[in-house]
């Protein structure tokens, strides 16, 4: 198995097409034709998760965060963290590819872990993406209609949250006159013929589109075939921001509090404020979310948890819910858990290993003076 089969697993899972625009994700450094002999999963990539990749025999480094952010302008291995990080990685032919604001935005990514964490139900989206998507409409004759819809749906076309194969197909009358340069596949050049055709529409993911209509030519009777494409402007169902979900019981402040310390694993976290209700209705953002808090309170949350809040927006919205800062890293670390299952069941034939970073990539610490 090459790494470009991990990498487009991942990507059908979590297409970089939905990834921030500023983004840079997938290939970090390293060849994506590579085989690959054992995975290495961790937020953030450090000299010691190189090392321990090297110690465990992995040639692929799968990270959350980009290493490579922004543009490089020099390696400078004496002074520059991870110019030393590109030459390590090169010289002992590890490929690097991280899954960052992809695997953000994806069902069952870094939110959907967080909330599943602690234990919600119901868990959906806080903010649906907008569609990046296409409807197309297309004309078949009825003998080659099954062809045509399966070439869009085995494609990925026709995807609707937990649903695919979702069409709507009408029945009607087609009608074309070949000139003399034609060879028509239903009748003959020079004749006005009409023939039972279907109209097929079909929600299309735009950066699938290309491939789709590839596929349907081949499999198309027709030398020129009518299509329409429409873009569209509705919510994505399939991909979104945050997720909100309901506790298995209501509980008050102080158990909630608790509730996420234990579920978390963690024991500092700050917070304020709230309306002294139960807590019934959670949203969750991994990493940073304060953006979104307005969402939160729009989706009549009691409480949101997410990272890097400010000390201003803590007293903006100190009346609004209960509002938590749980640490950027202690939020999205729990995705890895994810990543970590599927890979492993991907590659399980294949006798590759997954491991999971063994010690902690958090560069926070928290300073406990216990005597003052």
């Amino acid at each position: 198995m090459t790494c470009e089969e991990i990498f487009k697993y991942i990507e059908n899972w979590a297409p970089k097409e939905i990834a921030w625009n500023k983004d840079n994700v997938g290939l970090q450094v390293g060849s994506s034709e590579r085989k690959v002999k054992n995975i290495l999963l961790s937020l953030d990539l450090n000299m010691r998760a190189v090392n321990e990749a090297i110690n465990k025999n992995c040639n692929l480094i799968i990270t959350h965060h980009p290493m490579l952010f922004n543009p490089i302008r020099t390696i400078d291995t004496d002074r520059d963290k991870n110019s030393l990080l590109v030459e390590k990685l090169l010289r002992h032919d590890i490929t690097l590819f991280s899954a960052h604001t992809n695997l953000d935005f994806t069902k069952d990514g870094v939110s959907f872990q967080l909330a599943k964490t602690l234990k919600l139900k119901n868990i959906r989206f806080l903010a649906n993406l907008k569609s990046k998507q296409y409807k197309l409409v297309i004309f078949v004759p009825d003998s080659h209609f099954e062809k045509v819809a399966n070439a869009i749906f085995e494609n990925g076309g026709g995807n609707i949250g937990e649903y695919s194969h979702c069409g709507f197909r009408t029945k009607g009358e087609g009608s074309f006159k070949g000139s003399e340069k034609t060879s028509p596949s239903i009748g003959k050049k020079l004749n006005y013929e009409r023939v039972d055709e279907i109209k097929l529409e079909v929600l299309i993911d735009s950066w699938k589109l290309e491939k789709i209509l590839s596929e349907v030519k081949k499999v198309h009777p027709y030398e020129e075939i009518a299509y329409d494409v429409y873009p569209l402007n509705n919510e994505h169902t399939n991909y979104g921001v945050g997720a909100i979900g309901e506790t298995i019981n209501p509980m008050n402040q102080d158990e909630f509090l608790d509730h996420i310390s234990k579920c978390l694993k963690i024991k500092n976290f700050r917070y304020t404020g709230g309306k002294g209700s139960k807590i019934k209705t959670v949203a969750v953002c991994g990493g940073s979310g304060s953006e979104f808090i307005s969402n939160a309170i729009k989706e009549g949350a009691n409480a949101y948890i997410t990272a890097d809040i400010k000390y201003h927006t803590f007293f903006e919205n100190e009346d609004q819910l209960l509002l938590i800062d749980a640490g950027h890293y202690e939020t999205e670390i729990f995705s890895l858990n994810e990543l970590n299952e599927r890979l492993t069941a991907l590659t399980k034939e294949n006798k590759i290993k997954v491991f999971k970073y063994s010690r902690n990539a958090n560069p926070v610490n928290f300073y406990n003076n216990s005597g003052a």
